[in-house]
């Protein structure tokens, strides 16, 4: 089983042949509100690929908030730590342009009162094969919840901020993309941030976007896995996915090789269509396309 502790939003969505640039409006060719939130995405994302999957987070009870856990429940997504609280639910703005690339404004709402999880929780999370953590939540509750989890602590650190020592001291295994790892590490070449961040955690995988990953671990294991050659019409969920699919494929006891290549071939198949939860793959679509 995967838990994931992390933010659900509500993705508004603008999708135009290029982003303006400050001071400018652009001409948009499509809208679309599609649930989001990188911890929700990441479940979403475990949950059709395979696993059994639990999410904790918060949302608002505004009209935003049923619809999110509904699509958390239509993935197969254990929602029972999804709290309602009063006030709006998280908000992330999004633009996407016609070569794939977004911006995005995550505004937290509901996200903003998680400040833990509780005992309840915790012990769902201590029966998993591991616990995934963003930092779109407050950095307090991601701490406390990765100190006090029973579970292998998988953080994606996005967005990007100064990481409390105490909470890198709990992690097992760190997934930033080159952007992420560089700014975290002050390492521009992805190698160097890979080494730097092997000194802070066990493991680390840096994602290359269409360059691949690298993985590399205390131990000495050192891996890059090429991307999957597509068209990208979206990527605005290709991390999310990339890191869900991994977590799956390394529960099942594939080796770290198979499992880099089955979260790049999720992300591939992501990046094929638009949305962020809406465009992730099922366990049937990655088999079929690993044996392509």
């Amino acid at each position: 089983m995967i838990s994931v502790f992390g933010s659900a939003n509500m993705d508004l969505v603008a999708y135009t042949a290029r982003a303006p640039r400050r001071g400018e409006t652009v001409a948009g060719r499509a809208f679309a509100t599609i649930p989001g939130g990188k911890g929700a995405n990441q479940a979403t994302a475990a949950a059709r690929a395979g696993a059994d999957v639990a999410f904790f987070g918060a949302v608002g009870d505004d009209a935003f908030g049923p619809v999110m856990r509904r699509g958390l429940e239509s993935a197969g997504v254990d929602v029972r730590g999804l709290r309602t609280v009063p006030g709006s639910s998280g908000i992330a703005q999004i633009v996407v342009d016609d070569d794939g690339s977004n911006s995005i404004i995550v505004i937290p709402g509901a996200n903003g009162s998680v400040t833990g999880a509780s005992a309840e929780d915790l012990e769902v999370i201590g029966r998993s094969d591991a616990l995934l953590l963003q930092l779109e939540l407050p950095i307090a509750a991601v701490v406390a919840t990765a100190r006090a989890a029973r579970a292998p602590v998988v953080l994606t650190p996005s967005p990007v901020r100064e990481l409390p020592r105490e909470l890198l001291d709990a992690v097992a295994l760190i997934v930033p993309n080159e952007h992420e790892a560089r700014a975290i590490t002050g390492r521009a070449d992805p190698e160097e941030a890979l080494d730097a961040l092997l000194e802070r955690v066990p493991e680390a995988v840096v994602t290359l976007g269409s360059e691949g990953a690298l993985y590399g671990s205390r131990g000495g294991e050192r891996l890059r896995v090429p991307a999957v050659p597509v068209r990208a019409v979206d990527t605005t969920a290709a991390g999310d996915t990339f890191v869900g699919a991994l977590c799956v494929a390394r529960a099942e006891g594939r080796s770290n090789a198979e499992a880099l290549r089955f979260a790049a071939t999720a992300a591939a198949l992501s990046v094929q269509r638009e949305g962020a939860s809406t465009s992730m793959p099922t366990r049937a679509e990655i088999d079929a396309a690993l044996t392509t």
